[in-house]
């Protein structure tokens, strides 16, 4: 079959520029503190560049509430400790970033370009209460619950502001300048457990509980900046980094008085990482701790006054524990947890002691959040799987137990927000066919009460974007799994069998399979397949929301069972007669770049040709959190991480490779790509490099991403 050479009528800026066609939607949707309104951030442009819109639903119109002064927050001037906390959030967005209401007060805060805003209302003036001045950004500002103080985070130190302005009061002392902080989540926090903060207002304001993070007994990892003119400050970022089997940060739990006064330390016992905190309506701190090999997690309760502590309940499991935010304290002590104790997440309802009281839902489906309680109604609210494990909708149950009633009707994807009466919840929709629309519904019946958003975004058509098709095939050994199929235009290619591309992640705590209008916005497929490439995509093993077994398959052996699964998935493919088998690439970021180099190694009679992007090689250089829950220690798992690094197999490589990666990248090293490189100078076998000098994790500029969608595109056009 000769060698495809066509045309796109998709122009290449399109697949490198955010947002994708069809997700410029509102974002940071919220309830006002008496439900009257609904704010969201959004840009009406279809840019990055966000401002802060507040919707009156008895109108069912929308109103500009805030345009920040000179633009709001820019790349060119996100300060460094900024830039690095949206990496490990991954966000683009611009301008007003991030807003919040005081819990019982009419006032919103703003944080903008390390400065401190407040807005009284929805006719006041912005305020600017805090500047970072020279002592540096004011880093996750939080408003007291009351709205009069705010808490923020400036060099090392924890500061109340109050929101009327004026100094700022120090609370925490000892930090600064020791290569400790306080106040602050460390980076294992914001990259693996999903936990960006560092301290906690409680519930009545007078206290502040925050960490202290000491992490200087853990080894500099110095990333320079290669591709800058300046050779002085500013070229260098020193990390600590804990690699898998080195130290930990270590983390210790204080509670200081709002208004200042002597911290109390709590006993978190031989925990190494601490999860989460929560603060109960009784005014009882819960924190979750766990185990370095994360089969433990412990709630611990303490009085905040005395340090006084007690173990709550102990969760175990054999293979890990995922953590969640689904621990919801109730007004008369008892409290909801979720577990996967039967395998699948699933709510239950403890009293005040920790003693199980009933579980709330049971099955072999997945709860995915609990996104409100109604405790006069006894009204439990969560979202979760049970209709299919590519959809996400909203049920509810009682808390007395029994039924579980569905909400949401409409097939897909349901995102949601309630109010905080339990009456209304924000409905964000989105089909494999559909692009999101936001409307508000009633929690009874869900009828819709108001269309929030519901504009066509002009590019779809424009671009002739076609959802992919979700199909269900059988791995050689009786599983199910999922794919998505982009299928070239047969009037133009013909009915194949086709050059075919696997666009691949197949890590852990992540589903890519999904009935979601963002499969359709996959613009790197679509513009693949519009040259004429079988674009597939196949959640392996190891992939969330399908239960424990079938994620923890891959327990102390990743890069193993997730390529045979893939592998499958192309012969399934063959067998329908819409690939040539000898004609297959794939490409992959981070763990997808990883399966891309692994699937080019460990199964070379399938794959031909592979781009890795920013590919983790040997699982001794990635962090301890990540990869100790999967794969144990490289004393504990010696084998292990042995089969599951690339270097391992690299004299098996045949087919062609290009390599991609970011200099600046502080999540998956350079290091990385340098060593697979040193491997296969050794191995003898050829590759091609593609290097980003001034590009992290998430390749940020335009340019940047338009050069690197040209060069993949010509690296399949040129090899498959």
């Amino acid at each position: 079959m000769p060698k495809i050479y066509h045309s796109s009528s998709i122009p290449i800026e399109a697949v490198a520029t955010y947002p994708l066609p069809g997700m410029a939607i509102p974002s940071s949707l919220a309830f006002s503190p008496d439900d009257r309104l609904i704010t969201y951030l959004h840009s009406p442009d279809r840019t990055l560049t966000q401002q802060l819109y507040a919707f009156d639903p008895q109108v069912c119109m929308a109103r500009l509430l805030v345009t920040p002064p000179e633009g709001g927050d820019a790349e060119e001037t996100l300060s460094l400790e900024e830039k690095l906390r949206r990496e490990r959030a991954r966000s683009r967005a611009l301008g007003v970033t991030r807003y919040a209401w005081a819990k019982h007060a009419n006032r919103l805060l703003i944080p903008l370009k390390g400065d401190i805003y407040v807005q009284d209302g929805l006719d006041a003036p912005l305020r600017l209460v805090a500047t970072q001045g020279e002592a540096g950004p004011l880093l996750d500002p939080q408003f007291s619950p009351d709205g009069n103080y705010v808490a923020c985070v400036q060099d090392a130190e924890l500061y109340v502001i109050s929101a009327e302005g004026g100094d700022s009061r120090q609370l925490t002392a000892g930090a600064r300048g020791t290569g400790r902080t306080h106040g602050l989540a460390e980076y294992i926090a914001q990259e693996e457990m999903a936990r960006a903060h560092g301290f906690w207002w409680s519930p009545d304001g007078r206290w502040i509980a925050f960490t202290e993070v000491d992490e200087t007994h853990i080894p500099i990892y110095r990333i320079m900046h290669q591709g800058q003119d300046n050779t002085g400050e500013g070229a260098q970022e020193d990390h600590r980094y804990p690699f898998a089997g080195k130290a930990n940060a270590k983390v210790r739990l204080g509670v200081i008085p709002s208004a200042g006064g002597e911290a109390v330390w709590l006993d978190l016992g031989d925990a190494e990482y601490l999860a989460r905190v929560t603060w109960f309506p009784d005014g009882q701190l819960v924190a979750q701790v766990q185990n370095r090999e994360q089969t433990e997690l412990r709630l611990l309760a303490f009085d905040p006054q005395t340090g006084a502590g007690r173990v709550l309940l102990t969760e175990t499991n054999k293979v890990w524990i995922n953590l969640h935010n689904m621990l919801r304290p109730l007004k008369n002590g008892n409290f909801i947890w979720a577990s996967e104790r039967t395998g699948f997440m699933h709510l239950y309802l403890y009293d005040a002691e920790g003693t199980l009281i009933r579980p709330l839902t049971t099955g072999t489906w997945m709860v995915d959040g609990l996104e409100g309680v109604d405790e006069n109604r006894r009204q439990v609210y969560f979202t979760a799987t049970r209709e299919h494990p590519t959809e996400r909708h909203l049920y509810a149950v009682s808390l007395d137990g029994g039924e579980v009633r569905g909400i949401t009707q409409e097939s897909g994807t349901h995102q949601v927000i309630l109010d905080h009466a339990g009456c209304r919840f924000i409905d964000i929709h989105c089909e494999l066919d559909q692009a999101p629309k936001v409307t508000l519904r009633d929690l009874d019946n869900s009828t819709v009460a108001c269309v929030i958003y519901d504009e066509a975004d002009p590019r779809v058509p424009e671009l002739g974007l076609r959802p992919p098709g979700l199909v269900e095939l059988t791995s050689r050994d009786g599983e199910t799994l999922y794919g998505a199929l982009y299928v070239p235009d047969n009037q133009i290619f013909g009915p194949g069998p086709y050059p075919t591309i696997v666009s691949v992640y197949g890590g852990p705590h992540a589903q890519m399979v999904t009935h979601r209008w963002l499969m359709a916005a996959d613009m790197r497929a679509q513009y693949l397949r519009s040259l004429g490439f079988l674009v597939f995509r196949l959640d392996n093993r190891g992939s969330a929301r399908r239960g424990l077994a079938f994620e923890g398959a891959v327990k102390h052996n990743l890069g193993d069972l997730e390529v045979q699964d893939q592998v499958d998935g192309v012969r399934w493919l063959v067998e329908q007669g819409l690939a040539d088998p000898e004609r297959v690439g794939i490409y992959g970021w981070s763990y997808g770049g990883y399966m891309a180099l692994m699937c080019l190694a460990r199964a070379p009679e399938t794959f031909k040709v592979a781009v890795a992007g920013a590919p983790v090689v040997h699982w001794d250089g990635y962090d301890t959190h990540y990869t100790e829950r999967y794969m144990g220690t490289p004393v504990s798992n010696p084998e292990g991480y042995c089969v599951g690094s690339v270097m391992t197999h690299v004299d098996h490589i045949q087919g062609k490779l290009l390599l991609v990666h970011g200099l600046i990248d502080e999540n998956v090293h350079f290091r990385h790509t340098a060593r697979i490189i040193n491997a296969l100078i050794r191995a003898r076998k050829p590759y091609e490099l593609l290097l980003f000098p001034d590009e992290r994790h998430m390749p940020r500029a335009l340019a940047d991403r338009v050069y690197m969608e040209e060069r993949i595109r010509d690296f399949f056009l040129e090899h498959l």
